[in-house]
């Protein structure tokens, strides 16, 4: 299935742009940022990123955004929609993965993923009428088992040898893969919690630090 056309998806924390070639500039800087968080996912040095945009802009399947945080104008990571799957019967969207996701380290901790999350859990289910959206990660990564568990969604067990290892020193072996998902049913909770939870994020954000 060929890319979607997502538009830009506008939030408080973070705007999700359409990535492109002029976003090569903040990435370049975002990825040199502390880089001990990525030991489970691939992110391309500076001398990568702008061989790694054109790679995911000509993905097929991939619909790739940068994210933008509002604080400062810059792009601090990617995410995406990927792993597109329609109905048996017809061609219309069922299901989609939410994935290819990094952050800067200094947009970690900051809010900007969990409206991210939202922003796109929202335009997953309420314009593209999904009844599924996916999200998984190296069963080994706690620390993004936590955060996916914390946004809502569904632990739903470990596939074993799933996917492509990006651990590095891994190259060219599989990884077992934890599994996690929201499906339609179970979204306006999920919604209504996640955002109560960016609603206070941003307050916290906004009152700054107390002396």
């Amino acid at each position: 299935m060929a890319s979607l056309d997502v538009p830009l998806l506008p939030g408080s924390l973070v705007r999700l742009e359409p990535l492109s070639e002029g976003h090569v500039p903040d990435l370049t800087a975002a990825v040199e940022e502390d880089r001990i968080a990525y030991g489970y996912t691939w992110v391309p040095r500076a001398a990568e990123v702008r061989d790694y945009v054109s790679v995911q802009l000509r993905r097929s399947g991939l619909t790739p955004f940068a994210q933008v945080s509002l604080a400062d104008r810059k792009a601090v990571g990617c995410t995406a929609y990927w792993d597109l799957r329609t109905w048996p019967d017809r061609d219309s969207l069922r299901a989609v993965e939410i994935g290819f996701t990094w952050l800067a380290a200094s947009a970690q901790g900051t809010g900007i993923n969990a409206e991210a999350k939202l922003l796109l859990l929202t335009y997953a289910f309420e314009t593209l009428g999904v009844v599924r959206v996916d999200l998984k990660t190296d069963a080994r990564n706690e620390r993004s088992r936590r955060a996916i568990s914390a946004l809502g969604a569904h632990f739903e067990g470990v596939l074993r040898n799933w996917s492509a290892s990006w651990a590095p020193g891994e190259e060219g072996r599989l990884r077992d893969s934890a599994m996690f998902s929201v499906v339609a049913d179970e979204w306006p909770t999920v919604k209504s919690a996640l955002a109560a939870r960016v609603a206070g994020l941003r307050t916290g954000i906004e009152a700054g630090p107390r002396q």
